[in-house]
């Protein structure tokens, strides 16, 4: 139990880090994100949000941003897939230091499992960021050339969601371990907030946003 703890607490340590680092290297972002929210940025947020399978959470994880988003699409799916790649990072960390302090306390199963979907999280995380730095190449105002970068964008962040995906179905046939339930439900927040990044990007080639 005190083993499960602390794993929790460095797991959300790291994505508190994980999420600040990179969001601060978000043009403008510092200067951007001070002060309360104001209200037609909230509003932009719920307004944007409502088009993803998960609201309430997208919601609640880009207000924070609103200043700095500024009613600015393109800044709004960035900062969405920063988060979803400060999520799998960590979940992917959490998974990597289950391997090596419980390799003992599994079966053959999950440890293997375990192997798989560290790898699998991996390939995601890689491909999030690929799609953090396209993000980051579009022009400050829509034109021609969002759409072939979005349609990158589009391929990787679905290529991420499946990887996610393939993560749990690897547990499938494993133990009912207190590690397995713990990797699944994990892994499944954070292809929430893949699944939410995607929809916002789609959001960039829809003509009415």
């Amino acid at each position: 139990m005190a083993t499960t703890m602390v794993a929790g607490r460095a797991l959300f340590l790291a994505l508190v880090t994980t999420i600040a680092a990179v969001f601060l290297h978000s043009a403008g972002a510092v200067r951007s994100y001070a002060g309360v929210p104001k209200g037609k940025n909230t509003e932009f947020i719920r307004r944007s949000c409502s088009s993803t399978l998960y609201s309430s959470l997208c919601y609640t994880s880009l207000v924070p941003y609103a200043n700095a988003v500024a009613r600015d699409p393109i800044r709004l799916a960035r900062v969405a897939t920063n988060i979803s790649l400060a999520r799998v990072r960590s979940v992917s960390s959490h998974v990597s230091s289950l391997r090596g302090a419980d390799a003992r306390k599994v079966d053959a199963r999950t440890l293997s499992a375990l192997e798989d979907c560290e790898e699998t999280l991996g390939d995601a995380a890689g491909l999030t960021r690929q799609s953090v730095h396209e993000l980051g190449l579009l022009p400050t105002s829509m034109d021609k050339k969002v759409a072939w970068r979005v349609s990158n964008v589009q391929t990787w962040m679905s290529a991420a969601l499946t990887n996610e995906g393939t993560c749990m179905d690897g547990f499938t046939g494993a133990g009912n371990s207190a590690v397995k339930a713990d990797v699944r439900q994990l892994v499944r927040l954070a292809a929430k907030y893949t699944s939410n990044g995607l929809a916002l990007v789609n959001r960039l080639v829809q003509r009415d946003r």
